[in-house]
Order: C-alpha cells, then sequence, then structure tokens
C-alpha cells in the first residue's frame, strides 16, 4: 500500500470516529435525535422517491434509489436490510439480463424507450418539444392536461 493511501485511510477513519463521536453525543439528547432521525428519514425518503421516478430513464435511476436507501440506513435498520436485498436482487437481473441474446436486451432497451415516451407525453413533454421545431398534433397534448 502506498503512502498516499494510508494518509487516505486514515483521514476517512479519522472523520468516521469523528462522526461516531457526534452521533453518541446526539444520542444523549433524546428530542434531538429523534429530530435527526425525523430529518434523515424526510432527506432520504425523498432522494429515494426521486430515484424511483428516474429508475426507467437513461441515467443514474437506480443509484439514486441506492443513495436514498444509504441515507436511510444510517439510521433506520429495516433500510439496511432493504438495502441489501435491494443490491443483492439488483445484481442479480443485470447479470441475468446480460446473460441473454440480443433479442431480449434490445427489446429490454424498446420497453424502456417506451416506458420514458409514454411518461414524457404524459408530462407534455412531447407536445412542447414538438412545438419548438413547429410541429403541431393534437394527439401530441399530455390527456391529463398537463403542459398544456
Amino acid at each position: 500500500m502506498s503512502d498516499d493511501q494510508s494518509a487516505i485511510r486514515s483521514k476517512v477513519s479519522a472523520v468516521k470516529r469523528g462522526w461516531g463521536h457526534w452521533r453518541d453525543r446526539l444520542r444523549k439528547r433524546p428530542k434531538a435525535e429523534f429530530t435527526y432521525r425525523i430529518g434523515v428519514a424526510v432527506v432520504g425518503l425523498t432522494v429515494l422517491g426521486v430515484g424511483i421516478v428516474a429508475i426507467p430513464y437513461p441515467g443514474p435511476g437506480w443509484a439514486i434509489v441506492f443513495i436514498g436507501l444509504g441515507i436511510l440506513a444510517t439510521e433506520f435498520e429495516w433500510a439496511r436490510r432493504l438495502l441489501a436485498y435491494a443490491k443483492y436482487r439488483y445484481d442479480k437481473v443485470m447479470d441475468w439480463f446480460h446473460s441473454q441474446g440480443l433479442w431480449v436486451q434490445i427489446l429490454g432497451g424498446a420497453v424502456t424507450a417506451l416506458i420514458v415516451a409514454v411518461t414524457l407525453w404524459l408530462v407534455g413533454a412531447l407536445d412542447w418539444t414538438a412545438e419548438l421545431v413547429g410541429v403541431e398534433h393534437p394527439w401530441l397534448n399530455s390527456p391529463i392536461g398537463v403542459g398544456d
């Protein structure tokens, strides 16, 4: 191990120790700890919700889900168990998907593209984008009235 790696590990250990001491002091103040746990729950659930919404879109949807669960797991045992289970299942599903033939992977991409197109249509983004380039069709309008 290089000196740089040792220095980094030392700094990480110091931060963890400092965080642990801070949490220990917080546990001695029940009202403050309760408020802190509520704050962690709100932030974690918000990030988790954004991640769930972002799953079908290109980009880091699952990473955001895992970050949200990670935030919750800092304070809640159920979230630790759910995070471990979700990571395990995600790895299994992705291993299966990548072991499939080209047609299954193409179908998976097509289903993902369809989900993205439908949600963009529902929120009015297809109509808005089409209008930017001078295309106006009534069927592009959101059926739920968003973006009109």
